[in-house]
């Protein structure tokens, strides 16, 4: 009797060729110590780099001043946000007048929010609207839209609201808003916006299109190539856990 064949299908020549270009094991924990730096994991990188032998990239403080403040962005307390990315760099928010108005205008969305949870005055969202950006509205026609479409949450019901109000209710809005600070603050502080990694897989994704329109023969899927070991006799769950990886705060 005959037996189905077991043998392994031949790999695409494209993933032959890329098994035999190794990527240094320093050059991807630097990436990893890079990317815990600049999203945020003060005591994660800290560990990391001390297991991998790296030097810190920025100090723990710096790294929690920022997730401090993304995580009081997460938690709606946008008020201490501010305060507390002024008291790290005045100049941020001076300069940006679109992240500064962003800000505003979501403290706002929080009022709103506060003062419909709290039976319905409306003071407390009017006071804070004509006098921080009633004045700054004016300067930018997309900030006078952004203010009109606000006071809107005012009118209606917030469990009968059209998409566009409702969005400014989800905590997309809060994550936005944390990630366009913390991209201020890295790049005030290292001239880069975000890490490393995230620039590679977006030049990875442009170059695998470019050549995939140019009909070059590549396998149907492509794998992102930075694929680890697991520490041996460790789950990834407990890897995270003893490298005190602490996710910011997203509801």
């Amino acid at each position: 009797t005959s037996t189905a064949s077991t043998a392994t299908p031949a790999k695409h020549a494209f993933e032959r060729r890329l098994e035999e270009v190794k990527s240094p094991k320093n050059d991807i924990n630097a990436l990893i110590l890079d990317y815990l730096t600049m999203e945020g994991y003060p005591n994660a990188a800290a560990k990391f780099s001390k297991e991998a032998n790296l030097q810190p990239q920025q100090d723990s403080a710096s790294i929690r001043t920022r997730q401090k403040i993304q995580n009081f962005i997460h938690s709606g307390d946008i008020q201490s946000a501010i305060e507390t990315l002024n008291d790290l760099d005045p100049q941020i928010l001076d300069d940006d007048k679109a992240l500064h108005f962003s800000l505003l205008r979501l403290q706002l969305v929080e009022l709103i929010r506060s003062c419909n949870a709290d039976g319905g005055d409306i003071a407390p969202a009017l006071k804070f609207a004509t006098e921080q950006l009633g004045p700054r509205a004016p300067t930018n026609p997309k900030f006078l839209e952004d203010l009109e479409r606000t006071m809107a949450l005012l009118l209606f019901p917030h469990d009968n609201l059209d998409p566009q109000l409702a969005a400014l209710l989800h905590p997309d809005l809060r994550r936005d808003a944390a990630d366009s600070v913390n991209r201020a603050i890295l790049e005030r502080q290292s001239a880069r916006r975000e890490a490393a990694i995230r620039h590679l897989v977006k030049m990875r994704a442009w170059a695998e299109a470019k050549a995939r329109e140019s009909f070059l023969v590549l396998p149907d899927r492509l794998d992102i190539g930075l694929k680890g070991e697991e520490p041996q006799g460790h789950s990834a769950s407990e890897h995270n856990a003893e490298n005190g990886h602490e996710p910011m705060v997203t509801n």
